[in-house]
């Protein structure tokens, strides 16, 4: 540096108060010297800078100094030159090609003018600026550091996002990503990514980027570019765009790499270096190794001290210079829980353990300590008077190092479930041994030689179950020894068991004193690693009794089956679903189909809705205490009538009590169904025949009136004296009487005509009015009065409507019948019959009750008895009150007779059925 120089440096530094001569500033090569008059004019430029400044012109107008000028450093400029010295000048001068020359110097009397003398500081302003740049830098990176360092474990991710949105945002980079190296196949794998909402996203957290960064320079930061072709994987990874790859290398290499996205590799010339970008993830991933690091000892211990207290085990350590025994805290709280210390003497060590195993320990820890004969032994705990299963330990120890560093250490795993299984192992084999000595079956081995199966073994339960011995079973006199008749079963069990590798069977062997035994014969065979034979192993035991009770069992079912399909009734069973699964041959007659295509047959098909919820209902009543159920059930076999069959049932049950499946006999009871209808119907038509004359009586009623309206029409018509009012009253009542009378012959082709087969829901008000529409009138004309209060029935039952009033019309006629007969013999009599119904309970109740004297009470027992009749020989067929009996009871209900104090009275009781 020249003399100038030194002296303008000081100057510049504010050291000295007066700037040097300007003789003293001329040889500098970065000066510039501009002459100016005293209104600021640039006269004269000179010095080594004026090339990028606009020259003087020779007579020209000079241009102001401010016209040299950048803007903004036009402000220090204020007033003429005279006012500007003594003072330190920034300026800026607008260089060419846009360039801005910034400078500073002083301005001084020179001849007639002022002289500004400037030199070029860009340097010391790029320095200073660098400088806090630096500084920032520095502050910001040594604060995402403390972040890191300092953050709790649960947030150190969300801080380590952060701390990559500050750095992209601090440095304007678009993407930034952190891989770290991973202790899997995976190799390496992003542990947070950050990109700007207007960026693509390159990367995500999480992702893994397999093992290709593993063969990348470690020691620099590597640029990408898409015009590299030598890495395609690299390239693909930035999404062909520059970027940047910093790493990061710790004690064993680099561990982690920061990936800059969007981003061009610095230059010379910019502001960030690459060494400022090693820095940067040296800051961000050293912390976060360190963090993870920390975070995966820990867990590491914490697994450690888990899998010890777990597995009951811990390593203890013998200390030569205090001679104590310390053992892990685990281990110390395995072994005795109240132990307070975790160091014992040797003594007390050996007092853990069980006096039976304390010289074994003692003496292989001797040898341990004297010649280092490695240790290993497995002893039980001492447990006084204890009663749970002995706890056992496996010891293990040996010497590292020599010398001053000679230490002995070793491990102890708590193996009371091996052992104790291995003890209880033993004693079950010692069992199984006394078992097999013992049982009645015979464990046989016999060994494969040259594809032939040869005896090698028999227990020894062979002599008293068959009084053979080894050599009575060897060579061809096994063979000899089965019955004639199995011999070729027995050699089919051979072949098969080298075929197959398992065979079972049953044959005959003559035992020592000639007798045959069944032998049920079941046996393995044993092959090598290469999968050829070695041995085969199994047993006999002794089926005789067994297969002769079979047999038994065998001939008896046969009896029972051809007892059942000979059985005139037919017999099934069926699930509780009602598909059948077996039908004996009379059942399949009746049906007309073979006995093996009933089984998957349902007998929901051949039942209506209501009789398949009755049967259903049944069915649920059964219990293993109640098994058995009998009910008359009809059924619409294809293409036939309805047929009637009387069904038992018998249910099987299961050891809970669940119903399995059920066994039914049926009996075809059609025609009986049908002779009873017919008797039924019969005495319909007779009660009819009974009515005749009071339905006579009935339909001639309608017709007197309708004659003489007539012949009084007539009359007035011959007189001429016919009025419409009048006309039309006559017409009126001849069409009511013509209604009465159709009623009464509807009613009486309805109430004629054969009952329905299934029972219906009906309201018995209905059979009570029919049967007062039928008879009321009649029994009126002959003077008997019908009380008919409380009719009113708001309930249902299920059975005829038509039968009900069969029965209530024959308890009416009886009655009827009952009174004409009292009237012929008491003039006074007046004869009455009450109708009335009653809910009591679930039931209905009808009542019929007439004046007439009773029933003798030595024939009310016999009064419902067929062909049974009070009445004089030629009146009545006795089947009347028999048939209503019976109507009665079909339909679930009962009818009763009693005496009052007036006369008879009968009682039709019935079911009421809930319509919900």
């Amino acid at each position: 540096m020249t003399q100038g120089q030194r002296l303008l440096a000081r100057w510049l530094s504010r050291n000295e108060p007066e700037p040097p001569p300007v003789a003293a500033l001329l040889p500098t090569g970065n000066a510039l010297q501009l002459l100016l008059d005293d209104r600021g004019r640039v006269v004269q430029i000179h010095g080594a800078l004026n090339h990028g400044l606009t020259p003087v012109k020779e007579g020209a107008e000079p241009k102001l100094l401010l016209d040299y000028l950048m803007p903004g450093s036009t402000q220090a400029l204020e007033g003429t030159p005279a006012q500007w010295t003594g003072q330190m000048i920034d300026l800026d001068f607008r260089g060419a090609d846009q360039q801005v020359l910034r400078t500073r110097g002083w301005v001084q009397p020179q001849a007639e003018g002022w002289l500004l003398q400037v030199i070029d500081i860009s340097d010391l302003q790029r320095d200073s600026q660098q400088a806090r740049v630096n500084a920032h830098n520095s502050d910001l990176i040594h604060s995402i550091g403390q972040q890191l360092r300092q953050c709790d474990m649960a947030r150190l991710p969300a801080v380590m996002l952060e701390a990559l949105q500050q750095v992209a945002e601090h440095w304007r980079v678009p993407g930034m990503a952190l891989a770290l190296r991973t202790d899997t196949h995976l190799g390496w794998r992003l542990y947070s990514a950050y990109h700007a909402f207007d960026t693509p996203q390159l990367w995500t957290t999480g992702q893994t980027l397999g093992t290709a960064l593993d063969g990348l320079n470690e020691c620099a930061p590597i640029p990408v570019s898409a015009k590299q072709a030598d890495n395609q994987w690299l390239i693909s990874l930035f999404g062909n765009a520059e970027g940047l790859l910093v790493p990061f290398r710790d004690q064993s290499g680099a561990s982690a790499w920061l990936l800059l996205g969007f981003y061009s590799a610095p230059s010379g010339g910019a502001q960030t270096s690459v060494r400022d970008w090693l820095q940067v993830c040296a800051t961000i991933a050293g912390p976060l190794q360190d963090r993870l690091r920390a975070q995966h000892y820990e867990q590491q211990r914490e697994r450690m001290e888990a899998l010890q207290g777990l597995l009951g085990t811990g390593w203890w350590e013998w200390l030569q210079t205090t001679r104590q025994m310390q053992l892990a805290p685990q281990l110390s709280a395995s072994l005795l829980p109240a132990l307070e210390s975790v160091s014992l003497s040797r003594e007390a060590w050996l007092a853990l353990f069980h006096p039976a195993d304390r010289d074994e320990i003692s003496s292989g820890f001797t040898a341990l300590l004297e010649q280092g004969t490695p240790l290993l032994l497995c002893a039980r705990v001492h447990q006084p008077q204890g009663t749970e299963p002995a706890q056992w330990y496996r010891i293990q120890g040996q010497v590292l190092g020599k010398g001053a560093g000679r230490r002995i250490v070793g491990f102890m795993l708590d193996v009371s479930d091996i052992k104790n299984q291995q003890l209880q192992a033993a004693a079950a084999q010692a069992r199984l041994g006394n078992v097999i000595a013992r049982s009645p079956a015979v464990i046989y081995v016999q060994r494969y030689v040259e594809g032939a199966l040869v005896p090698e073994f028999f227990s020894e339960s062979l002599q008293p179950l068959l009084g053979l011995g080894l050599d009575d079973c060897s060579g061809s006199a096994l063979i000899e020894r089965i019955h004639p008749d199995d011999r070729e079963h027995y050699l089919e069990r051979t072949r098969q068991l080298l075929r197959e590798g398992s065979a079972r069977g049953r044959y005959r062997l003559r035992d020592q004193q000639g007798n045959y035994h069944w032998l049920l014969d079941e046996a393995k065979l044993l092959r090598d690693d290469l999968g050829l034979p070695v041995e085969a192993v199994g047993l006999w035991l002794d089926v005789t009794e067994a297969t002769e009770v079979a047999e038994r069992v065998r001939h008896s079912e046969e009896r029972y089956r051809i007892l059942v399909e000979d059985s005139p009734a037919m017999i099934c069973r069926y699930l509780p679903d009602l598909t059948l699964t077996f039908g004996n041959r009379p059942l399949a007659n009746y049906l007309e189909c073979a006995p093996e295509q009933l089984p998957g047959i349902n007998l929901a098909s051949w039942l209506s809705q209501e009789q398949h919820e009755a049967f259903l209902q049944r069915m649920a009543s059964l219990t293993p205490e109640l098994p058995v159920s009998t009910a008359e059930i009809s059924l619409q076999l294809p293409g036939r009538e309805h047929a009637w069959w009387v069904w038992s049932d018998r249910g099987i049950f299961d050891g809970q009590g669940q119903l399995l499946e059920i066994q039914a006999v049926a009996r075809d009871n059609t025609e009986v169904r049908r002779s009873q209808q017919q008797l039924t119907h019969g005495a319909k038509m007779a009660t009819l025949g009974e009515m005749a004359t009071g339905l006579a009586h009935e339909i001639n009623q309608p017709l007197n009136v309708m004659r003489m309206a007539i012949v009084n029409v007539l009359k007035r018509l011959s007189n001429g004296d016919v009025q419409i009012d009048y006309l039309q009253e006559k017409l009126t009542r001849i069409d009511a009487q013509i209604q009465r009378a159709a009623r009464v012959v509807d009613h009486m082709r309805v109430f004629g005509r054969r009952s329905e087969i299934e029972q219906q829901l009906f309201n018995p008000a209905q059979s009570l009015e029919g049967t007062l529409a039928l008879l009321g009138e009649g029994l009126r004309g002959k003077g008997v009065e019908i009380r008919s209060d409380g009719l009113n029935c708001s309930v249902h039952v299920r059975g005829h409507t038509d039968q009900l009033e069969q029965v209530l019309i024959n308890l009416l006629v009886n009655a009827r019948d009952a009174l004409l007969s009292k009237c012929e013999t008491d003039r006074d009599f007046k004869p009455w019959i009450a109708l009335s119904s009653e809910r009591a309970g679930n039931c209905v109740r009808l009542w019929v009750q007439d004046n007439g004297g009773g029933i003798d009470p030595r024939l009310l027992e016999r009064i419902f008895e067929p062909f049974f009749t009070t009445k004089p020989v030629g009146v009545g067929t006795g089947l009347g009150l028999s048939v209503s009996y019976g109507i009665i009871d079909n339909m679930g209900g009962r009818l009763s007779v009693s005496n009052t104090e007036h006369g008879a009275r009968f009682c039709v009781e019935l079911p009421v059925v809930d319509e919900g």
